[in-house]
C-alpha cells in the first residue's frame, strides 16, 4: 500500500491535472487571437467540394483594403501536395474582361469575388484525383483552403465481355 501515493501522483501528472496550461506559439500569452478580418480578405471554401470537373472559388475583399483608394493585386493559385502550381483560376467577370487569370490581377473595389477553375492543369489536362490547395495572396499575405478532386470513373477503352444470361447457350 505504500506505493499507492506515488502512482496516483504520476497518473495525475500524466492526465494533466497537475500540469500547467499548454502554450502555443501562434497565440502568445496576453495577446488576443489573430482575427481573419485583420488581413482585410478571406478565402471561402470552394463549391462544390469534392470537385468533379469544375469549381467556383469565392473570396471577399474587405473595405479596409481600399480605405486609401489604392488598387490591390490579387493572386489565386491551385497547388498540389508537392507545392507545384497546377493552375491559376480565372475571374469570370472582371473590369479587364471575362475569364482573366487571377495572377496579380488588380481589384479596386471591395466585395465578394469569384474565381473559376475548370479542373484542368496549366497544360489543359484534367487534374488527377487528389488533394490540392488553393492559395489567395493579397498584399503579400495569404489565405489557404483545401480542395479535393475526385474524377468520376471513366468507361474502359478495353471491351469487357458480359457474362450474363445473354450469349449463353443452354
Amino acid at each position: 500500500m505504500r506505493c499507492t501515493p506515488p502512482v496516483l501522483l504520476i497518473l495525475l501528472v500524466i492526465y494533466g491535472f497537475l500540469s500547467p496550461p499548454p502554450l502555443h506559439a501562434q497565440n502568445p500569452v496576453g495577446l488576443p487571437p489573430i482575427q481573419q478580418q485583420a488581413k482585410g480578405f478571406h478565402l471561402e471554401q470552394n463549391s462544390p467540394n469534392p470537385v468533379d470537373g469544375e469549381t467556383w472559388i469565392p473570396f471577399s475583399l474587405d473595405e479596409t483594403l481600399f480605405e486609401n483608394g489604392e488598387t490591390r493585386l490579387v493572386t489565386l493559385q491551385v497547388f498540389n501536395l508537392l507545392n507545384q502550381v497546377v493552375a491559376v483560376p480565372k475571374a469570370p467577370d472582371h473590369p479587364r474582361g471575362r475569364n482573366v487569370p487571377i495572377l496579380s490581377l488588380p481589384y479596386t473595389e471591395p466585395g465578394r469575388k469569384l474565381g473559376y477553375w475548370d479542373g484542368r492543369d496549366s497544360a489543359g489536362r484534367r487534374a488527377p484525383s487528389g488533394v490540392y490547395y488553393c492559395l489567395l495572396t493579397v498584399n503579400g499575405q495569404t489565405d489557404m483552403k483545401k480542395i479535393i478532386v475526385v474524377n468520376s470513373r471513366r468507361k474502359s477503352r478495353i471491351p469487357i465481355p458480359w457474362f450474363g444470361s445473354k450469349g449463353r447457350s443452354e
